[in-house]
């Protein structure tokens, strides 16, 4: 399809960018400054305005999260809470933490990365981290019963710890809601089912790729992968929980609470993050943002995808946070 033209998308019409105004809107995403970005997309009071690839990728591409797949965790609790099946602040359905202190733990601790549990995200040197051993080296064939079993080192609810392998509680946590098999097919056939029956297809997205440990629990705290124009339609449903067709697919509660600050990290809410400007995003690794407001009947949606080292990632977040808060001012 020509540039200009234009594409059905997010359920309303997707402009692919051509003309200089739409290019200029992205181009301090794109700044050299900006450090190795891959894709952006600028969704304005429903509307893409800007759209734009780094040399290499296109609509073809799937782009992986990172830590923005916390945040779509969230939302699939979310909608067994909405199902009355799960229970923000009810003991977190984890039979193995049952005889010992942490039965304490809640849903809204693990949401709020305040369970207590003792963890190391980046350590030194930094294959040591509990979540890279987990991840990548001794716990793929069961993540989440690795995640489990840590012991308590603070009170549940007492401090702020960010903690990818509370993610895979999470995630774990939704698949014993789904299914009481162990066959790690089933339990990830269950799990791939609802999230695309309660997110994927009413959001509209068709290219999300969940990926799962051996034992068939989704990576929630780290690996979905997903086109530029879907992590769009997921910030959609994070801005105002609504679907393609305009209908709510995340209960208005839900996104209140998700975007309600911890009481352990102001700039925390129910794994997604909170802006000063009164943004809301979700965050990933080596520099993976999707931005969400809205104020006085405008709305922004700002992705930004790419590889960004963490020495140089605050300005890249500084620029987003800017560029989007300008919009909605």
């Amino acid at each position: 399809m020509r540039r200009g033209s234009l594409l059905v998308g997010l359920g309303l019409v997707l402009a692919v960018p051509g003309s200089a105004q739409k290019s200029d809107a992205l181009a301090p995403v794109f700044a050299p400054a900006q450090a190795k970005v891959r894709a952006a997309l600028l969704i304005e009071d429903g509307r893409v305005t800007a759209k734009r690839y780094a040399p290499g990728y296109s609509d073809a591409n799937r782009f992986i999260s990172w830590s923005m797949a916390k945040s779509l965790t969230a939302l699939l609790v979310g909608e067994l809470v909405a199902d009355g099946r799960l229970q923000l602040d009810a003991p977190a359905p984890i039979a193995e933490w049952r005889g010992d202190a942490r039965r304490s733990i809640t849903l809204r601790h693990l949401l709020h990365m305040s369970s207590g549990l003792r963890h190391i995200e980046v350590g030194t040197p930094v294959e040591n981290s509990d979540t890279n051993q987990v991840l990548f080296v001794a716990g793929t064939k069961a993540m989440a019963a690795r995640a489990i079993s840590r012991p308590l080192a603070a009170r549940p609810g007492a401090q702020f710890s960010y903690d990818s392998l509370t993610s895979i509680i999470l995630a774990e946590i939704v698949t014993r809601t789904l299914t009481d098999s162990r066959d790690p097919r089933v339990r990830a056939q269950a799990y791939r089912t609802f999230a695309e029956e309660r997110l994927f297809r009413p959001a509209g997205v068709t290219s999300a790729f969940l990926e799962f440990d051996g034992a068939g629990t989704q990576i929630g705290g780290s690996i979905i992968h997903m086109s530029l124009d879907d992590w769009g339609r997921m910030g959609r449903l994070l801005l105002d929980g609504r679907g393609a067709d305009g209908s709510q697919v995340i209960t208005p509660d839900w996104l209140a609470f998700l975007k309600t600050p911890a009481p352990t990290k102001p700039n925390y809410g129910g794994h997604v993050w909170l802006s000063p400007n009164g943004l809301t995003s979700m965050r990933g690794h080596l520099g993976q943002f999707v931005f969400v407001g809205q104020k006085d009947g405008r709305s922004v949606i700002l992705v930004r995808l790419g590889k960004t080292q963490d020495d140089v990632l605050n300005p890249v977040q500084a620029t987003l946070e800017r560029i989007a808060g300008d919009l909605l001012s």
